[in-house]
């Protein structure tokens, strides 16, 4: 009897070994193609499968079901990569990965504070959800974003400062309202390749829509009320401009050329 039981359970065994070793690593590559200068840090989320029933608990500080990835910035543009799991068990609660958060850094001048951030996010969905993007024959799926470097004034002193704005590319490249990234169908994605580009546009612009106007030889910030107006909406007078204050100290009534 002990023989026989003991010979059925080797060959359960040996069963479920073939039966894994056959099954396709359920992991995609994750591609990422940086402008010169831009840091990535970003978190795979992952959530109960379709039909599961069971629920993670709430922690405090490490989560099995968070993987961070980090990508280092570089004097020049580069393309890091990571494998990522689409699957994967948590307390014997099997989860599917669901969305992907990355925030782009970028410094735009010398002091500790001159950084700019911005977000870029990729959801994924099952097979047949509306507004995703398919796999490609090639293997390859790309989604594509523009970054551009927005700047403002703050304070009495009409400090400039500089932001970094991130949006996606349309199939035709022209730029869209929408954070980079987009919705990704999950099935079909193991075993293939996701790539997200970033290019960073060399032209700059106001990060607000009513305090600058264009010149020749760049930009000039509008009045408002008086020249203490920490807001200076320009309200349809482009006739009367302030001074501001550039990074380095200088005073200047036209950026970038400062005039």
């Amino acid at each position: 009897m002990n023989r026989w039981v003991g010979a059925t359970l080797f060959v359960f065994v040996m069963a479920g070994l073939y039966g894994c070793a056959g099954r396709t690593a359920e992991r995609f590559t994750l591609e990422l193609d940086l402008p010169a200068g831009f840091a990535a840090l970003g978190d795979a989320t992952y959530t109960p499968a379709p039909g599961e029933t069971c629920k993670l608990p709430k922690r405090m500080g490490k989560r099995p079901e968070l993987k961070i990835f980090k990508a280092a910035s570089k004097p020049v543009a580069n393309r890091v990569s990571f494998d990522v799991p689409l699957t994967e068990s948590v307390d014997g609660c099997a989860l599917v990965v669901r969305e992907l958060v990355f925030a782009l850094n970028a410094r735009w001048g010398t002091r500790w504070s001159d950084i700019g951030r911005d977000y870029a996010i990729i959801y994924f969905r099952d097979n047949g959800e509306a507004w995703t993007s398919p796999m490609p024959e090639s293997g390859v799926l790309e989604l594509h974003g523009q970054c551009q470097w927005v700047f403002r004034t703050v304070g009495y002193a009409h400090a400039l400062i500089k932001g970094l704005r991130c949006r996606s590319l349309d199939d035709g490249g022209q730029i869209t309202t929408e954070r980079p990234g987009g919705y990704v169908t999950r099935d079909g994605l193991a075993g293939r390749t996701l790539r997200m580009t970033w290019a960073l546009s060399e032209e700059e612009s106001p990060a607000d829509g009513d305090n600058w106007v264009s010149v020749p030889g760049g930009w000039r910030r509008c009045m408002g009320e008086s020249q203490d107006d920490v807001f200076g909406f320009c309200r349809g007078n482009v006739t009367d401009f302030k001074r501001f204050k550039m990074p380095d100290g200088r005073f200047c009534s036209i950026y970038p050329t400062c005039y």
